[in-house]
């Protein structure tokens, strides 16, 4: 890693811990049948690309998980609770470790979000902080919902890059999708696929 003049972070399991597996078993108690295919890591159902796109609203959010889960009248209350099921909180120490990076580095987030999820963190970050959201931490925060585009799409990168007037090279992309790391890759930006296990402390410690 060489020349990083500026920063860009995914939120999920890099700052904030979320859990595949205990949505995967809210999902199952909802009645979804071949849950995996419907909703994973690595891959899921169109469905989750538009909300995560806000191309679709909640509403319609919560009416295709009830067809999916073959049931009608399924609450939204319900149907919230188990898509939040598997945001955590954010990792010990990090809010503080950005406020440092933010010294030495241009620094954004960019976050695969959407409107119910971004609706309980919001509500979590000023419960637990007495925080209005995340920009305190960096020059500027992105979600996907808002931008109308996702990772791995190239143009949520090149927007950020264009927007910010960024140099791919010296610019470093942290996440812990492969596929969001290839795209940013193919666009020159430096990049640090955060494993399970480790964590962005270790990380910039071991860059440095």
């Amino acid at each position: 890693m060489q020349n990083i003049k500026n920063i860009i972070l995914d939120y999920g399991n890099v700052l904030f811990d979320i859990d595949f597996a205990v949505l995967r078993q809210s999902f199952i108690d909802l009645g979804i049948k071949d849950v995996d295919e419907f909703y994973g890591h690595r891959a899921q159902h169109a469905l989750f690309d538009a909300f995560d796109k806000g191309i679709i609203t909640a509403a319609q959010f919560r009416h295709e998980i009830r067809k999916a889960a073959r049931n009608e009248t399924l609450p939204d209350e319900a149907i919230d609770a188990a898509w939040n099921s598997l945001l955590l909180g954010v990792r010990p120490g990090h809010h503080e470790l950005l406020l440092e990076l933010k010294k030495q580095y241009r620094t954004f987030l960019l976050s695969n979000n959407n409107e119910i999820h971004y609706r309980w963190i919001m509500a979590y970050l000023k419960r637990e902080f007495g925080l209005t959201d995340n920009s305190a931490f960096f020059e500027k925060d992105y979600y996907s919902h808002l931008l109308g585009m996702r990772k791995p799409d190239k143009k949520i990168f090149e927007f950020v890059l264009q927007t910010h007037g960024l140099l791919p090279a010296q610019t470093l992309f942290i996440d812990d999708s492969p596929q969001h790391i290839d795209t940013a890759k193919a666009l020159g930006i430096q990049t640090h696929l955060l494993l399970p296990g480790d964590t962005l402390p270790a990380f910039l410690s071991r860059m440095r």
